[in-house]
């Protein structure tokens, strides 16, 4: 089934040493902050790099203003933070996973 000298221990130790890195990699995730903004920075956003949402700040004149658009430029703001937070997620896996899994020795089917 798998050509001569290939190492099964090898590869279980090499998907050990991803998994490893993966849950580090979720522990540097946890303290990252990206920020959301809308509104011109009216209304800004903090999330994690696990899409946790931190904090809302919300500029004191837009509270004299229409609760609607507040509430819009709210989501808006917790969006942008959630898209940043999920892009560098995906950008630092693919990193991981990239030079990881690149140097397993697989064999093709």
């Amino acid at each position: 089934m798998f050509p001569k000298g290939f190492a099964l221990g090898g590869l279980l130790q090499q998907a050990q040493n991803v998994q490893k890195k993966i849950e580090e990699l979720q522990g540097e995730l946890s303290q990252l902050q990206m920020e959301g903004q809308a509104g011109g920075g009216l209304v800004t956003a903090l999330v994690n790099g696990q899409q946790a949402l931190l904090k809302v700040t919300i500029d004191p004149s837009l509270l004299r203003d229409d609760a609607e658009m507040v509430e819009d430029l709210v989501v808006a703001a917790v969006n942008q933070g959630l898209q940043k937070s999920r892009d560098e997620a995906q950008r630092r896996m693919n990193q991981l996973t990239g030079s990881a899994l690149g140097g397993l020795d697989l064999p093709e089917v």
